[in-house]
């Protein structure tokens, strides 16, 4: 059920910042050209998704000024 830890040498630890692989890391693939074109359009759909999102969700942010309204604040105010 559960795993006794083993013993670890104290100059193993140590030494463990040091310590440096043989073994190179395969190159990476370059990304092909549809690749990077639907990476570009997913890009641009969730910027698009945003812009969009914020141009319509500005107006029911703002407070609401009908004429009405602001017909009888200045009958208030006396203007």
């Amino acid at each position: 059920m559960f795993r006794r830890r083993e013993a670890v040498p104290f100059s193993f630890v140590a030494e463990s910042d040091r310590f440096r692989s043989n073994v190179t890391p395969p190159p990476r693939e370059r990304a092909s050209v549809s690749q990077l074109a639907g990476r570009s359009l997913v890009g641009l759909t969730i910027v698009a998704g945003l812009v969009g999102s914020l141009i319509l969700g500005l107006p029911a942010l703002s407070p609401a000024q009908s004429s009405s309204h602001a017909e009888q604040t200045e009958a208030a105010h006396g203007h």
